[in-house]
Protein backbone atom coordinates (compact mmCIF):
# COMPACT_ATOMS: atom_id res chain seq x y z
CA UNK A 1 0.00 0.00 0.00
CA UNK A 2 3.02 2.19 0.26
CA UNK A 3 4.01 2.26 -2.71
CA UNK A 4 0.85 2.50 -4.01
CA UNK A 5 0.62 5.84 -2.12
CA UNK A 6 4.11 6.77 -2.89
CA UNK A 7 3.03 6.45 -6.61
CA UNK A 8 -0.38 8.33 -6.21
CA UNK A 9 1.63 11.03 -4.50
CA UNK A 10 4.13 11.45 -7.63
CA UNK A 11 1.54 11.46 -9.80
CA UNK A 12 -0.69 13.91 -7.65
CA UNK A 13 2.11 16.30 -7.54
CA UNK A 14 2.11 15.95 -11.32
CA UNK A 15 -1.04 16.49 -11.34
CA UNK A 16 -1.27 19.13 -9.36
CA UNK A 17 1.45 21.23 -11.62
CA UNK A 18 -0.31 20.24 -14.78
CA UNK A 19 -3.79 21.60 -12.98
CA UNK A 20 -2.11 24.76 -11.71
CA UNK A 21 -0.82 25.70 -15.15
CA UNK A 22 -4.07 25.18 -16.77
CA UNK A 23 -5.65 27.05 -13.77
CA UNK A 24 -3.79 30.05 -14.41
CA UNK A 25 -4.73 29.95 -18.09
CA UNK A 26 -8.63 29.93 -17.69
CA UNK A 27 -8.26 32.46 -14.97
CA UNK A 28 -9.25 35.21 -16.56
CA UNK A 29 -12.57 32.88 -17.50
CA UNK A 30 -15.52 33.27 -15.02
CA UNK A 31 -15.91 29.94 -13.10
CA UNK A 32 -19.54 30.64 -12.27
CA UNK A 33 -21.04 33.33 -9.43
CA UNK A 34 -21.42 31.08 -6.90
CA UNK A 35 -19.67 31.30 -3.62
CA UNK A 36 -16.36 28.83 -3.13
CA UNK A 37 -16.95 25.48 -2.17
CA UNK A 38 -20.76 25.44 -2.98
CA UNK A 39 -21.03 22.80 -5.46
CA UNK A 40 -18.75 20.61 -3.35
CA UNK A 41 -16.24 17.93 -5.18
CA UNK A 42 -16.92 15.44 -7.55
CA UNK A 43 -18.42 12.08 -5.32
CA UNK A 44 -17.12 8.37 -6.12
CA UNK A 45 -19.83 8.20 -8.53
CA UNK A 46 -19.33 11.27 -10.44
CA UNK A 47 -21.70 13.43 -8.95
CA UNK A 48 -21.41 16.50 -7.04
CA UNK A 49 -21.34 16.00 -3.44
CA UNK A 50 -18.93 14.92 -0.74
CA UNK A 51 -16.30 11.99 -1.16
CA UNK A 52 -18.70 9.00 -0.47
CA UNK A 53 -22.45 10.69 -1.09
CA UNK A 54 -23.97 12.96 -3.95
CA UNK A 55 -25.57 16.35 -1.84
CA UNK A 56 -28.27 18.53 -3.51
CA UNK A 57 -25.91 21.27 -4.91
CA UNK A 58 -24.61 20.87 -8.11
CA UNK A 59 -21.32 20.95 -9.85
CA UNK A 60 -19.11 23.80 -9.71
CA UNK A 61 -20.37 27.50 -9.21
CA UNK A 62 -22.53 27.72 -12.43
CA UNK A 63 -25.67 30.15 -11.70
CA UNK A 64 -28.89 29.85 -13.37
CA UNK A 65 -27.11 31.86 -16.35
CA UNK A 66 -24.31 29.65 -16.63
CA UNK A 67 -22.37 26.46 -17.67
CA UNK A 68 -19.72 24.53 -15.84
CA UNK A 69 -17.53 21.79 -16.43
CA UNK A 70 -15.63 19.29 -13.37
CA UNK A 71 -13.52 16.95 -14.21
CA UNK A 72 -11.56 14.63 -10.82
CA UNK A 73 -9.39 12.14 -10.55
CA UNK A 74 -9.36 9.81 -7.43
CA UNK A 75 -7.72 6.81 -5.79
CA UNK A 76 -8.12 4.73 -2.43
CA UNK A 77 -6.16 2.47 -0.57
CA UNK A 78 -7.71 -0.04 1.71
CA UNK A 79 -5.83 -2.98 3.23
CA UNK A 80 -7.23 -5.27 0.73
CA UNK A 81 -8.18 -3.14 -2.13
CA UNK A 82 -7.40 -0.42 -4.54
CA UNK A 83 -10.28 1.75 -5.89
CA UNK A 84 -9.64 4.16 -9.04
CA UNK A 85 -12.25 6.81 -10.07
CA UNK A 86 -12.04 9.48 -13.22
CA UNK A 87 -15.38 11.21 -13.67
CA UNK A 88 -16.58 14.41 -15.33
CA UNK A 89 -19.50 16.24 -14.71
CA UNK A 90 -21.72 19.34 -16.67
CA UNK A 91 -24.02 21.40 -14.59
CA UNK A 92 -26.23 23.51 -16.75
CA UNK A 93 -27.77 26.84 -15.76
CA UNK A 94 -27.92 25.20 -11.90
CA UNK A 95 -30.58 23.26 -12.86
CA UNK A 96 -29.53 19.83 -14.48
CA UNK A 97 -26.28 18.14 -13.40
CA UNK A 98 -25.00 15.25 -16.03
CA UNK A 99 -22.32 12.85 -14.86
CA UNK A 100 -20.15 9.99 -15.98
CA UNK A 101 -17.79 8.43 -13.79
CA UNK A 102 -15.30 5.14 -14.17
CA UNK A 103 -14.88 3.04 -11.36
CA UNK A 104 -11.91 0.23 -10.70
CA UNK A 105 -11.47 -1.93 -8.19
CA UNK A 106 -8.03 -3.92 -7.62
CA UNK A 107 -8.77 -7.11 -5.63
CA UNK A 108 -5.00 -6.91 -4.45
CA UNK A 109 -5.45 -9.96 -1.76
CA UNK A 110 -8.12 -12.01 -3.87
CA UNK A 111 -6.76 -11.16 -6.97
CA UNK A 112 -8.49 -9.94 -10.52
CA UNK A 113 -10.64 -6.50 -10.89
CA UNK A 114 -13.55 -5.18 -11.01
CA UNK A 115 -14.73 -2.29 -12.95
CA UNK A 116 -17.91 -0.58 -13.70
CA UNK A 117 -19.27 2.60 -15.82
CA UNK A 118 -22.09 5.16 -14.09
CA UNK A 119 -24.10 7.79 -15.64
CA UNK A 120 -26.04 10.15 -13.49
CA UNK A 121 -28.56 12.68 -13.89
CA UNK A 122 -29.58 15.53 -11.01
CA UNK A 123 -32.33 17.79 -11.37
CA UNK A 124 -32.26 20.78 -8.77
CA UNK A 125 -36.26 20.48 -7.46
CA UNK A 126 -35.52 24.28 -5.73
CA UNK A 127 -34.18 25.70 -3.09
CA UNK A 128 -30.55 27.04 -2.51
CA UNK A 129 -27.93 26.13 0.11
CA UNK A 130 -27.22 29.59 1.24
CA UNK A 131 -30.24 31.36 1.95
CA UNK A 132 -33.44 29.12 1.52
CA UNK A 133 -34.50 28.12 4.83
CA UNK A 134 -35.25 24.35 3.69
CA UNK A 135 -31.51 24.54 1.28
CA UNK A 136 -31.29 23.02 -1.76
CA UNK A 137 -32.59 19.68 -2.94
CA UNK A 138 -32.13 17.53 -5.53
CA UNK A 139 -33.42 14.32 -7.28
CA UNK A 140 -30.94 11.96 -9.02
CA UNK A 141 -30.53 9.18 -10.60
CA UNK A 142 -27.24 6.93 -11.56
CA UNK A 143 -27.61 4.10 -14.27
CA UNK A 144 -24.63 1.48 -12.69
CA UNK A 145 -23.38 -1.02 -16.00
CA UNK A 146 -20.34 -3.36 -14.31
CA UNK A 147 -18.16 -5.01 -17.36
CA UNK A 148 -15.62 -6.17 -15.45
CA UNK A 149 -15.71 -8.82 -12.92
CA UNK A 150 -19.26 -10.03 -14.16
CA UNK A 151 -18.40 -13.69 -13.51
CA UNK A 152 -17.45 -12.80 -9.91
CA UNK A 153 -20.14 -11.21 -9.15
CA UNK A 154 -22.60 -14.21 -10.37
CA UNK A 155 -20.81 -16.22 -8.63
CA UNK A 156 -21.09 -14.48 -4.84
CA UNK A 157 -25.28 -14.09 -5.68
CA UNK A 158 -25.59 -11.21 -7.65
CA UNK A 159 -29.32 -11.29 -9.30
CA UNK A 160 -27.88 -8.55 -11.85
CA UNK A 161 -24.46 -7.09 -13.47
CA UNK A 162 -26.33 -3.37 -13.82
CA UNK A 163 -29.03 -1.41 -11.79
CA UNK A 164 -30.17 1.76 -11.45
CA UNK A 165 -30.27 3.99 -8.33
CA UNK A 166 -32.24 6.65 -7.35
CA UNK A 167 -32.03 9.51 -4.58
CA UNK A 168 -33.51 12.57 -3.03
CA UNK A 169 -30.79 14.48 -1.65
CA UNK A 170 -30.78 17.98 0.26
CA UNK A 171 -27.57 20.45 1.44
CA UNK A 172 -27.91 23.29 3.94
CA UNK A 173 -25.31 25.67 4.80
CA UNK A 174 -25.92 26.77 8.35
CA UNK A 175 -24.28 30.43 8.93
CA UNK A 176 -22.35 31.33 12.46
CA UNK A 177 -22.94 27.79 13.52
CA UNK A 178 -20.25 26.90 15.30
CA UNK A 179 -17.68 29.06 17.09
CA UNK A 180 -18.50 31.39 14.52
CA UNK A 181 -17.96 28.69 11.67
CA UNK A 182 -20.33 27.94 8.88
CA UNK A 183 -21.58 24.15 8.81
CA UNK A 184 -22.74 22.31 5.38
CA UNK A 185 -25.06 19.72 6.68
CA UNK A 186 -26.07 16.90 3.93
CA UNK A 187 -28.78 14.32 3.73
CA UNK A 188 -29.16 11.51 0.67
CA UNK A 189 -31.90 9.18 1.03
CA UNK A 190 -31.12 6.42 -1.93
CA UNK A 191 -33.74 3.94 -3.65
CA UNK A 192 -31.03 0.78 -4.89
CA UNK A 193 -30.61 -2.76 -5.34
CA UNK A 194 -26.01 -1.97 -5.87
CA UNK A 195 -23.99 -5.07 -3.49
CA UNK A 196 -20.85 -2.61 -2.50
CA UNK A 197 -22.33 0.22 -4.56
CA UNK A 198 -22.66 -1.96 -7.26
CA UNK A 199 -19.11 -3.12 -7.88
CA UNK A 200 -20.55 -6.73 -6.75
CA UNK A 201 -23.44 -6.26 -9.07
CA UNK A 202 -27.49 -6.14 -7.89
CA UNK A 203 -29.84 -7.85 -5.73
CA UNK A 204 -28.69 -11.26 -4.17
CA UNK A 205 -29.36 -14.05 -2.78
CA UNK A 206 -30.60 -13.17 0.41
CA UNK A 207 -32.34 -10.13 -0.79
CA UNK A 208 -33.18 -9.14 -4.49
CA UNK A 209 -35.37 -6.18 -3.64
CA UNK A 210 -34.61 -2.41 -3.58
CA UNK A 211 -34.03 -0.88 -0.04
CA UNK A 212 -34.11 2.52 0.93
CA UNK A 213 -31.50 3.69 2.69
CA UNK A 214 -29.60 6.68 4.29
CA UNK A 215 -26.91 9.09 3.88
CA UNK A 216 -25.46 12.03 5.25
CA UNK A 217 -22.72 14.33 6.00
CA UNK A 218 -21.51 17.73 7.97
CA UNK A 219 -18.90 19.88 7.15
CA UNK A 220 -17.20 22.72 8.78
CA UNK A 221 -15.78 25.54 7.66
CA UNK A 222 -12.89 26.82 9.04
CA UNK A 223 -11.84 29.09 6.65
CA UNK A 224 -14.08 30.18 3.43
CA UNK A 225 -11.70 27.91 1.42
CA UNK A 226 -11.10 25.03 3.97
CA UNK A 227 -13.81 22.15 5.48
CA UNK A 228 -13.45 19.33 8.04
CA UNK A 229 -16.16 16.87 8.43
CA UNK A 230 -17.59 13.07 8.25
CA UNK A 231 -19.40 11.41 6.03
CA UNK A 232 -21.82 8.29 6.94
CA UNK A 233 -23.41 5.68 3.59
CA UNK A 234 -25.54 3.04 5.04
CA UNK A 235 -25.71 -0.07 2.47
CA UNK A 236 -28.11 -3.14 1.68
CA UNK A 237 -27.45 -6.13 2.44
CA UNK A 238 -27.83 -8.72 0.09
CA UNK A 239 -25.30 -11.18 -0.26
CA UNK A 240 -25.55 -14.30 1.83
CA UNK A 241 -22.01 -14.78 1.77
CA UNK A 242 -20.49 -11.67 3.21
CA UNK A 243 -22.29 -9.01 5.41
CA UNK A 244 -22.62 -5.77 3.84
CA UNK A 245 -21.49 -2.92 6.25
CA UNK A 246 -22.06 0.94 6.07
CA UNK A 247 -18.93 3.08 4.67
CA UNK A 248 -18.03 6.47 6.91
CA UNK A 249 -14.83 8.75 6.40
CA UNK A 250 -13.07 11.58 7.83
CA UNK A 251 -12.56 14.51 5.15
CA UNK A 252 -10.85 17.57 4.71
CA UNK A 253 -11.07 19.42 1.60
CA UNK A 254 -9.22 22.56 0.15
CA UNK A 255 -10.80 24.80 -2.37
CA UNK A 256 -7.32 26.48 -3.73
CA UNK A 257 -8.95 28.25 -6.26
CA UNK A 258 -12.43 28.57 -8.07
CA UNK A 259 -11.07 26.11 -10.70
CA UNK A 260 -8.86 23.96 -8.30
CA UNK A 261 -9.91 21.36 -5.42
CA UNK A 262 -8.21 18.69 -3.60
CA UNK A 263 -9.85 16.28 -0.92
CA UNK A 264 -7.72 13.89 1.37
CA UNK A 265 -10.06 11.04 3.96
CA UNK A 266 -9.66 8.59 6.22
CA UNK A 267 -12.44 5.72 5.04
CA UNK A 268 -13.61 2.72 7.10
CA UNK A 269 -15.43 0.85 4.25
CA UNK A 270 -15.97 -2.20 7.08
CA UNK A 271 -16.06 -5.61 5.58
CA UNK A 272 -15.73 -6.42 2.18
CA UNK A 273 -16.68 -9.53 0.26
CA UNK A 274 -15.14 -11.17 3.62
CA UNK A 275 -12.11 -9.62 3.84
CA UNK A 276 -12.68 -7.50 7.35
CA UNK A 277 -11.54 -3.97 8.65
CA UNK A 278 -11.42 -2.50 5.03
CA UNK A 279 -9.89 1.35 5.99
CA UNK A 280 -7.27 3.39 4.16
CA UNK A 281 -6.80 6.93 2.77
CA UNK A 282 -8.43 8.57 0.16
CA UNK A 283 -7.50 11.26 -2.28
CA UNK A 284 -9.31 13.12 -4.74
CA UNK A 285 -7.71 16.17 -7.42
CA UNK A 286 -10.70 18.27 -9.10
CA UNK A 287 -10.72 20.94 -11.82
CA UNK A 288 -13.64 23.10 -12.46
CA UNK A 289 -14.30 25.50 -15.76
Amino acid sequence: MARRISRWGRRLALGAAALLAADALVTPVQAGSRLLGTGGVTQIEGAAGGGLSPWGVLAGTASDTEVAVTVAASEAWLDDYGLRVRGVGVNWHDRVELSYARQRLALDTLGGVLAQDIYGVKLRLFGDPLYHPWGSWSLGVQHKRLDQGQALARAVGAKSTQGNDLYLAGSKLFFDAVAGRNLLANLTLRSTRANQGGLLGFGGDRDSGRSLVAEGSLGLFLTPAWVVGVEYRQKPDNLGFAQEQAWQDLFTALFLTRHLSLTGAWLDLGDIAGLENQRGGYLSLQLAL
